[in-house]
């Protein structure tokens, strides 16, 4: 459904040791940064990338936005959310786990990367 995301980040060097740490886990290699000292990850079905804001102005988490990543098993979302408090995120929401609305089973994990931005794990169990 979508060609690329971008997030806000204020520092390149911590930004790049958190996602390099959290994506690896999810199986993508170490982070790209540009010419424009914008940083990327790349696979075939899309691009994730994070940049200062052209703006000039800090980054700043958006207020209601979350960013989630697809994993393959529980044990992966708990290793991604350790690998990022790790390397400068900070734990939010309840701690990893399953959650369960309506119909359906998730298992989930959340974070706040050094930028503030908000991101999760997501495996859906049925």
């Amino acid at each position: 459904m979508f060609s690329h995301v971008m997030l806000g980040m204020n520092d390149v060097e911590a930004t790049k040791k958190f996602y390099d740490a959290t994506m690896a886990v999810l199986g993508y290699g170490e982070g790209v940064i540009d010419p424009k000292g914008r940083l990327f990850y790349f696979d075939k079905r899309g691009t994730f990338g994070l940049s200062i804001p052209i703006d000039g102005k800090p980054a700043c988490a958006a207020n209601g936005g979350t960013i989630g990543f697809a994993v393959d098993s529980a044990e992966m979302a708990e290793a991604w959310h350790e690998a990022g408090l790790a390397n400068g995120g900070t734990a939010i929401e309840d701690p990893p786990g399953i959650r369960e609305g309506g119909s359906m089973k998730m298992h989930l994990a959340y974070l706040r990367d050094p930028s503030g931005n908000k991101i999760c794990t997501l495996l859906r169990m049925g």
